[in-house]
């Protein structure tokens, strides 16, 4: 009947569903034989008993996915997305049964393998290329970004080939420094230190009236204005020398030359009797001494004179024709290298009143000029003055003594003051600086530089990299401790290495025990971000002695 053939199909179906089960699941008999289950699992599945022990079955490997014994097919993990199974900034790479991790272009994993896999505790981190050295070339300025970074130009350089931001590795953009071209000149003026920033000086025959006289190139590729103003030297009129009088005159400017002769009565001795208008708009010379004609009384034994300096007529008998009237100013000396002595020729309790001018100029520092003057009375028979000369410098002294009506000048030179160092021990070491004030103290600072002594030691003056304590690219390297702008200090600078302290934005860091130190201190003036002058000097040695210090 038709629901018998349903009846017999239905137990086919069962009987066979039935034996694949068992054929599956458990070893079974066939035609007397027993089947093992496990040997027929795929080769990449495992036997493994099933839970509830009611036999053994086939299950597909870690990586794969499939029933276990007919198919075991290869499961891609990388599907699932990379950020998900491998975190962020990461790429994931599917293989036949597993998968691997690695860090995008820029960044770099933390435990500084190549590959990874996500169950480790890897992470990618940015990379810090601005790291190296020069990676944007010369004038470029490196900003890191997470997973990349891009250079732009410092100031003083224009970009070429490109635009800023640019990437060195991936455009043709550089950094090139800005060229002004020549600088304008300025009337009755030289230009010295060609480059990036002029001086100028005024020409020989003129002095400096007022003006700025520094000029520099900027950013947009323009000189900025130098506003100096030159005036043309002028002594005024030549001062005459005692018992002398004015014979010719070129005129009053520079290099103007001016002739002398002898007052009636009087006759040249010595000396030179000319006089020339010098560059400080101060005539030299002359030294021409005048001395009186002898006048011979009947006698042949007295003389009759009349004595210029005290203005009183005096018989004096002599044994001779004549008489010698010695100088109101002889013997002129410098001594302590500062202080004038001379021997002064005048009653003893007569007062002179002195009048003493010095003029100073540097051969090495053209625009330099310091011309003084200083009065004295005085009743001592060797004055002494003591005067504030500077040092390094060349000086010519004139001393006039008023009512005598004369002047004896001399030249000297200063030198450079002694350093002075002092030994200290102490578990922070301070070190001390006496400067003197200048005229770019509003534009200038000192850097205070830290260096370890390790092996060969090399310092670069010039270098513009100015490295803080955090950013040294080695342990123990060498950086800068302080900066102090010079319009903030005075005269004196006390400063104690390793207090913990910011000077000017750089950590004052505490020095290592043990270790020998060299402490520079680099002098550096800028002006709108471009540097004009630099120095550097040792300032100190400071040897580390367990927790103190030998400076």
């Amino acid at each position: 009947s038709k629901r018998g053939k349903w009846t017999y199909f239905e137990r086919m179906y069962w009987r066979t569903a039935l034996v694949i089960l068992a054929f599956l699941t458990h070893a079974i008999t066939v035609t007397g034989q027993t089947l093992d289950v496990c040997a027929t699992c795929h080769p990449n599945a495992t036997c493994e008993e099933k839970v509830d022990g009611t036999g053994k079955a086939c299950n597909c490997m870690y990586g794969f996915v499939g029933n276990g014994r007919t198919y075991c097919q290869d499961k891609n993990e990388c599907q699932i997305g990379a950020n998900k199974i491998c975190g962020q900034h990461t790429a994931c790479h599917n293989t036949y049964g597993s998968f691997y991790c690695t860090c995008l272009a820029g960044y770099s994993p933390s435990n500084n393998m190549a590959i990874f896999i996500p169950n480790d505790g890897t992470r990618c981190q940015d990379i810090n290329e601005c790291r190296v050295q020069g990676i944007c070339g010369e004038g470029g300025k490196c900003t890191n970004m997470q997973g990349y970074f891009n250079c732009l130009c410092q100031v003083g350089y224009q970009v070429h080939n490109g635009a800023e931001p640019f990437h060195p590795h991936q455009d043709k953009a550089l950094c090139k420094e800005v060229d002004c071209g020549l600088p304008p000149a300025l009337p009755h003026s030289v230009i010295t230190n060609p480059g990036s920033t002029v001086l100028f000086y005024c020409k020989e025959g003129f002095h400096r009236e007022g003006g700025g006289n520094i000029s520099y190139c900027t950013e947009n590729g323009f000189w900025t204005k130098a506003t100096l103003s030159c005036k043309a030297i002028d002594c005024g009129q030549p001062p005459l020398a005692l018992n002398a009088v004015q014979l010719s005159a070129t005129g009053t400017h520079y290099g103007s030359v001016a002739k002398f002769g002898c007052s009636e009565g009087f006759f040249w001795k010595s000396g030179e009797n000319s006089s020339v208008c010098g560059a400080e708009s101060v005539w030299k010379g002359p030294s021409l001494v005048c001395e009186a004609n002898p006048i011979l009384l009947r006698d042949q034994l007295s003389v009759r004179a009349h004595c210029n300096s005290y203005c009183r007529e005096l018989i004096i008998l002599c044994q001779s024709a004549h008489i010698q009237i010695d100088p109101a100013i002889s013997d002129l000396v410098v001594f302590n290298e500062k202080c004038l002595r001379w021997k002064a020729d005048k009653y003893e309790e007569d007062t002179e009143n002195y009048r003493v001018i010095f003029v100073g100029f540097r051969a090495y520092q053209r625009s330099f000029h310091d011309k003084r003057k200083k009065l004295l009375s005085s009743t001592s028979d060797h004055p002494e003055i003591c005067l504030n000369l500077l040092p390094v410098t060349n000086y010519t002294i004139s001393i006039t003594a008023l009512s005598a009506r004369f002047t004896s000048t001399l030249t000297t030179n200063t030198s450079l003051q002694e350093i002075l160092y002092r030994e200290i021990e102490a578990p922070l070491p301070t070190l001390w600086l006496r400067r003197s004030a200048n005229t770019l103290d509003p534009i200038s600072f000192y850097q205070v530089f830290v260096l370890p002594l390790e092996g060969t030691l090399v310092f670069d003056c010039s270098s513009l990299n100015t490295p803080d304590f955090s950013s040294q690219r080695k342990p123990h390297g060498q950086y800068i401790t302080a900066q102090l702008h010079l319009r903030d200090i005075g005269n004196e600078i006390n400063l104690t290495l390793g207090d913990g302290h910011y000077y000017g934005g750089f950590y004052n860091a505490p020095l290592q025990n043990g270790r020998d130190y060299y402490i520079i201190l680099r002098a550096v003036s800028q002006w709108g971000g471009v540097r004009l002058t630099h120095s550097c000097v040792i300032w100190a040695k400071v040897r580390g002695k367990g927790s103190f210090y030998h400076i």
